[in-house]
């Protein structure tokens, strides 16, 4: 069905620069201007999280410092239902699903909505932002839809049929638009293009793609949920062809990492694997006392994740040893945030950890009103993130 949008205008604001000291050089002021006017148009995108995980290659890691201190809550903002969706953050604006169908655009400094779009059905796909759209999914049982909206006004560009739910969030790179779909059986990751929705290929796995894909290096991986042995997939981005599978002994639902030819995943066997990323060998593993759903982060040689055990575990990515772990009192299903120096986690109990990341040691926490399924982006020092409770929590 098509979606309907709900535009709600805000006031202009006029964008403003401080000069401090004196500039001894006309050639230094001019660019210092063409510096600026260049920030201004690009939205300052330089401090975006305009995806999932932050990039392609899923590592989690945000180009933005996120604060060592929690100063305030910056706004929040309520949604009509449970927020699962991770936030996305492009051109000052924070985009978000929620499951009582509609995906909401929210101004990044006030939380004042701009606009939101019904999909129809429940969002649980954390968007995508690229080059002015966002695209984001639906879960409906039978045929569901991919959506591509103008990120300014959140009318649709186009739309795409899948045969079941979307609960997989979308990569964008090269031009193509790489997104999962999941049905009771086989599953199914599309490859589209990302200006007019034409599908470029289509890969069919033996089961569920709740898994978001990472693409590097010109290779898409993605993992598979059936019940039983789960796999992650790595194909060809350009042709789709199959480069190689690793089986795990439970499900994948987390979304791989990929960093320095390693790729991270995690599995419903307790493990977190490390692979080849050419070859699909394995490096490593390590296990947990739960379930793995959260994906990894990948930061200066530590690889972070979340297991339903309630642990945050810290490792060394050429060889899985443990560093630290941090215990919270619920399950960890969202995935850790790195940025500047911080791990930023979500957990069951409700609460938003910031961690230091070379020691686990906890430097703040919130409380939030329900668990926490989303993952927090951060963007121009403010950890953006959500909750069950219904709210887009923003904070610095």
């Amino acid at each position: 069905m098509d979606g309907i949008v709900r535009f709600i205008p805000l006031a202009k604001g006029a964008n403003q620069m401080r000069f401090i000291g004196h500039l001894h050089s006309r050639t230094a002021v001019l660019w210092m201007l063409l510096g600026a006017l260049i920030l201004s148009a690009c939205g300052g995108q330089s401090q975006d999280a305009p995806m999932f995980r932050a990039n392609p290659a899923r590592t989690g890691v945000f180009p933005s410092n996120g604060p060592t201190t929690m100063n305030e809550l910056m706004w929040k903002f309520k949604a009509g239902g449970e927020i699962v969706s991770s936030p996305a953050v492009a051109g000052g604006v924070v985009y978000v699903g929620s499951r009582d169908g509609w995906l909401y655009a929210v101004d990044a400094k006030t939380g004042q909505e701009k606009w939101s779009f019904n999909t129809g059905s429940e969002v649980f796909s954390s968007p995508a932002v690229a080059d002015g759209i966002v695209y984001v999914g639906m879960s409906e049982f039978g045929p569901s839809s991919f959506y591509a909206l103008d990120a300014k006004t959140g009318q649709e560009k186009w739309s795409f049929q899948t045969d079941g739910l979307v609960n997989s969030s979308p990569a964008v790179a090269d031009g193509a638009v790489y997104v999962g779909m999941s049905k009771f059986g086989p599953g199914s990751l599309y490859a589209l293009d990302a200006k007019t929705g034409q599908e470029k290929w289509s890969f069919q796995t033996d089961g569920p793609v709740n898994s978001s894909p990472a693409v590097a290096d010109g290779i898409v991986y993605v993992g598979m949920s059936k019940f039983g042995p789960g796999s992650l997939y790595a194909l060809d981005a350009r042709t789709g062809q199959k480069k190689w599978s690793f089986q795990t002994d439970g499900p994948v639902n987390s979304s791989p990492a990929v960093a320095d030819g390693v790729v991270y995943i995690g599995s419903y066997d307790n493990r977190l694997y490390a692979l080849d990323a050419r070859t699909g060998q394995e490096k490593w593993s390590f296990q947990t006392d739960d379930d793995v759903f959260s994906s990894p982060a990948v930061a200066d040689g530590v690889v972070y994740v979340g297991s339903n055990d309630g642990r945050l575990y810290a490792l060394d990515a050429k060889t899985g040893k443990q560093k630290w772990r941090f215990r919270t009192n619920g399950p960890i299903v969202a995935s850790p945030a790195i940025a500047g120096g911080m791990v930023y986690i979500g957990s069951g109990d409700g609460r938003l950890y910031a961690l230091d990341a070379k020691t686990g040691q906890e430097k703040w926490s919130f409380q939030t009103g329900g668990g926490i399924g989303s993952s927090p982006a951060v963007a121009g020092g403010v950890v953006y993130f959500a909750s069950m409770d219904g709210y887009l929590y923003a904070v610095r």
